[in-house]
C-alpha cells in the first residue's frame, strides 16, 4: 500500500503540470488569435483611410505627366472647376481640360492664352505658388511642384470661400505634407532605384534629418551591401517585367541598429504611353506581429519539448533564446535551487559570458545575495535598476563589472504548490527598470520554466521509484540486475573478482510482532544506512524486500581474506545497538557469499549461490557468514525433491495413518495413543 500511495503522490504533480500546460497553451493561442484579428482589422482600417485620404482633403490635387496628360485627380479638383468626375479620366490632355473649364466658366482666360502660360510654369524646375481669379469670380490658390520626369503635381484650393474666423489663413497641404502624415514608409524611385520622393518615416529611420536628404540616394547608401543588392535585383526585375510585388515580408536594420520586419508592396509607375518610369512603394512595420508569431511558434515548440521529455538543459536554453529574440539588449538566465535549498546552480544562459556563469554557479541564497539569491530568499521579484549602486550587489559588483551588465531583474520560479524551484533573471546593459512588455514576458517565462522543471523533477522521482526501495532509498532488484551485470563485465575484462553478499536479518519478524511495523521500518532504515557506510562508493547495497539485502562488492582482488575483512566490518556495524523508542535492540544477520568467477559467471547464478550460502549460515545458528560451496546446492536440491514428493503423496492419498497405543504398565490401561 505504501508503494501505491507514493506513486500516486508522484503522479499528482505530473497530472497537474499537464493540466496547467494545456490551460497555458489554450490561453496563449486564444490571446494570439485575438491579437491577430485586431491587427487585421487595423490594417483594413488603415487601407480605407489611405483610399479616402486624397478624396477627403479640402484641396483639389492633380498629377500630370511630361506629355501634359492627366494621371490622377481627386473629386475636389473636379468640384472646384465645376466639372463632373467622369469628365476627368486619366489620359485626358491638359488642353481638353482647359477647354472644358472654359466651357463652364471656371478658367481665368481663354485656352489659347492659358496654355502658353501653364507650359512656361510647367517647364520650370522650381516649385511655384500663385492665385488665379476665375471667370465666375472665385479665387483659386495653386501650388505647383515639378517632377523629375517632366510631369508635375499641383494642389488647387478655393480660397475665396474661407471664412473670416479661419484659424490658419494660409494653410496649405502639399503632397509631401500628406505623405509625411503616414506612419508607414512611402517612397518613389526612378528606373535606377534612386529615391525621388520619400516620406518622413523612412527618412527618419534611415538617419536623415529631412526628406530632401533622401533624394538621389539608393539602398546602397542606406543598407548593408548584401541587402541593398537584394532590393536592387527585386526592383529591377519588377521594372523589367511590370509585375507588382504585393505584401512581401522584408527584414531591414535601421540607422539605430534595430532590426525590423516590414510588409512591403512595390508597384511600377507608368506614363500615358504605358512605359515604366519608376516605382512607388509602401512598407508597413510588422515587427510586433513577427515577434508575436515567433513567440507563439517558440512557445509551441518548447511545450512540445516538455511533453516529449527533452533534457531540461535543452528546454531552458531554448526558452532563453526565445526570450532574447523578443527583446533588444536583453540576456536571459535560469538558475536552479539545489537540494539543500541554500545555493543556486547554473542551468541556462546562452548569451552571458562563460566565465561569469561559472562564477555565479553555486551562489548562495540570502537577504543580500545580488538579485537572484535575494529573489529566492524573499520569494518575490527583485528589480535592480543599477547594479553599481544597489546595495544588494555589494558583494558581486566587481564580478559583473567587466561584462558591462548594469541592471538585473530576477523573479523566483515557483511550482504549482508555491515551492521555489529556481530563479529567472534578465540582464540589461543599461540602467533601467523593465518595461511593461518585458514584465509580461518575465511572467510567461517563469511559468514555462516552472512547468519544465516540475516535469523533470516528477520524471526523476518516477525513475527513482522504479529503481529504488521506497523505505530505505536503496537500489531495488531491477537496479541490482544492471549493477551486477556491469560488475561482472568489468571483472571479465580486468581479471578481477565480484563478491555477492546475501544478507538476511535474524528474527526480524519478532521485532515487527512485538514493537510494531513502524519500529521494524525504522530498524530497516538504520541497518541500510550502516551497510552503505561500510562499503565503497563503487559498491552497491540493495534491498530485495522484507529483511533481505544484497551487497555487490565491485572490482575485488582475488583474495578471500580481504572479502572477509569487509564482511566482519558489516557484521560489527549491524551488531551495534539500535534505539527504537524506549527499546534498545541488537540486530544480527545470516550472511551468504558467492564470488565471481569461482561460484558463478553470470548474475543469476551468483545470486542463487549467495542465497544458498545464506541459508547454510542460518542452519549454523544464524549470526554468521558462509562462503558458498557446491554441496549447498546439492542439499537444497534434495530438500526441494523431498518437499515435492511429500506434496504429491498427499495429493494422491498415499499416506497411511498408524496409531500406537500408550499403556499404563501398572494398570495395563490404554491412556493415550501416538500417531
Amino acid at each position: 500500500m505504501a508503494t501505491k500511495s507514493s506513486r500516486q503522490t508522484a503522479e499528482a504533480p505530473e497530472s497537474a503540470n499537464l493540466t496547467t500546460l494545456a490551460q497555458l497553451a489554450t490561453a496563449s493561442y486564444e490571446a494570439l488569435e485575438r491579437e491577430l484579428r485586431a491587427t487585421i482589422a487595423a490594417l483594413q482600417d488603415q487601407a480605407l483611410r489611405f483610399q479616402t485620404a486624397i478624396e477627403n482633403i479640402s484641396q483639389g490635387i492633380c498629377f500630370f505627366d511630361a506629355d501634359e496628360r492627366l494621371i490622377l485627380c481627386n473629386r475636389r479638383y473636379a468640384e472646384i472647376y465645376r466639372l463632373a468626375p467622369e469628365q476627368l479620366q486619366p489620359g485626358l490632355a491638359l488642353r481638353e481640360i482647359v477647354e472644358r473649364r472654359v466651357a463652364v466658366g471656371t478658367s481665368p482666360m481663354k485656352a489659347d492664352a492659358y496654355l502658353p502660360l501653364a507650359r512656361a510654369v510647367n517647364s520650370g524646375t522650381a516649385s511655384r505658388n500663385w492665385s488665379a481669379v476665375l471667370a465666375d469670380g472665385r479665387t483659386i490658390q495653386v501650388c505647383h511642384q515639378p517632377m523629375p520626369d517632366g510631369g508635375w503635381v499641383a494642389t488647387h484650393e478655393d480660397i475665396s470661400e474661407l471664412s473670416a474666423n479661419r484659424l490658419v489663413v494660409d494653410e496649405r497641404i502639399s503632397l509631401q505634407t500628406l505623405i509625411d502624415l503616414v506612419p508607414d514608409y512611402m517612397w518613389v524611385k526612378d528606373t535606377e532605384s534612386r529615391f525621388v520622393v520619400a516620406n518622413r518615416a523612412i527618412a527618419s529611420d534611415s538617419g536623415r534629418d529631412s526628406t530632401s536628404d533622401m533624394i538621389g540616394l539608393s539602398d546602397f547608401d542606406l543598407h548593408a551591401p548584401e541587402l541593398a543588392q537584394k532590393f536592387r535585383l527585386i526592383e529591377q526585375q519588377l521594372m523589367r517585367d511590370g509585375q507588382p510585388m504585393i505584401d512581401e515580408e522584408e527584414f531591414v536594420v535601421d540607422a539605430s541598429g534595430t532590426g525590423k520586419w516590414f510588409l512591403s508592396t512595390k508597384l511600377p509607375l507608368r506614363n500615358v504611353q504605358n512605359n515604366i518610369f519608376g516605382l512607388v512603394g509602401i512598407a508597413r512595420d510588422i515587427t510586433a506581429r513577427k515577434q508575436a508569431e515567433i513567440l507563439r511558434d517558440g512557445q509551441a515548440h518548447i511545450l512540445e519539448m516538455i511533453a516529449k521529455s527533452a533534457p531540461l538543459d535543452d528546454v531552458l536554453e531554448r526558452l532563453m533564446h526565445l526570450v532574447e529574440s523578443q527583446l533588444a539588449g536583453i540576456f536571459g538566465s535560469v538558475l536552479l535551487l539545489d537540494k539543500d535549498g541554500t545555493h543556486l546552480r547554473h542551468a541556462a544562459a546562452p548569451s552571458l559570458a562563460r566565465d561569469y556563469t561559472d562564477a555565479v554557479d553555486g551562489a548562495a541564497v540570502g537577504p543580500k545575495a545580488g538579485s537572484c539569491g535575494t529573489a529566492v530568499y524573499r520569494r518575490e521579484p527583485v528589480i535592480v535598476a543599477d547594479i553599481m549602486q544597489d546595495p544588494l550587489w555589494q558583494d558581486y559588483r566587481e564580478l559583473v563589472r567587466p561584462h558591462g551588465l548594469r541592471s538585473c531583474w530576477s523573479t523566483p520560479i515557483l511550482s504549482h504548490q508555491g515551492v521555489v524551484l529556481g530563479v529567472f533573471a534578465m540582464y540589461s546593459m543599461t540602467v533601467r527598470e523593465p518595461t511593461e512588455a518585458e514584465t509580461r514576458l518575465i511572467d510567461f517565462t517563469t511559468r514555462i520554466a516552472g512547468i519544465a522543471i516540475e516535469r523533470k523533477q516528477a520524471e526523476d522521482r518516477i525513475h527513482f521509484m522504479a529503481n529504488h526501495d521506497v523505505l530505505t532509498g536503496l537500489p531495488n532488484r531491477a537496479l541490482l540486475e544492471d549493477r551486477l551485470s556491469q560488475a561482472v563485465l568489468y571483472a571479465q575484462r580486468y581479471d578481477r573478482w565480484v563478491t555477492v553478499v546475501f544478507i538476511d536479518l535474524d528474527n526480524f519478524k519478532f521485532v515487527n510482532d512485538t514493537l510494531g511495523h513502524n519500529a521494524g521500518d525504522e530498524l530497516l532504515k538504520i541497518v541500510a544506512s550502516r551497510m552503505v557506510d561500510c562499503v565503497r562508493a563503487t559498491d552497491t547495497v540493495v534491498r530485495l524486500g522484507g529483511d533481505e539485502f544484497v551487497v555487490v562488492l565491485f572490482d575485488q582482488p582475488a583474495n578471500v581474506d580481504l572479502v572477509s575483512e569487509t564482511l566482519q566490518k558489516l557484521r560489527a556495524a549491524l551488531a551495534e545497538p539500535v534505539q527504537l523508542g524506549a527499546h534498545l535492540v541488537r540486530a544480527t544477520a545470516s550472511i551468504g557469499i558467492a564470488n565471481y568467477p569461482k561460484d558463478g559467471t553470470d548474475p543469476d547464478t551468483l545470486l542463487a549461490n549467495a542465497d544458498a550460502a545464506m541459508y547454510r549460515a542460518k542452519e549454523f545458528g544464524r549470526d554468521n557468514f558462509q562462503f558458498y560451496a557446491p554441496e549447498f546446492n546439492t542439499r537444497a536440491h534434495e530438500k526441494f525433491v523431498l518437499q515435492e514428493e511429500l506434496r504429491n503423496a498427499l495429493a494422491r492419498s498415499e499416506f497411511t495413518l498408524l496409531y500406537q497405543p500408550q499403556v499404563d504398565l501398572r494398570s495395563g490401561r490404554v491412556f493415550a495413543s501416538r500417531h
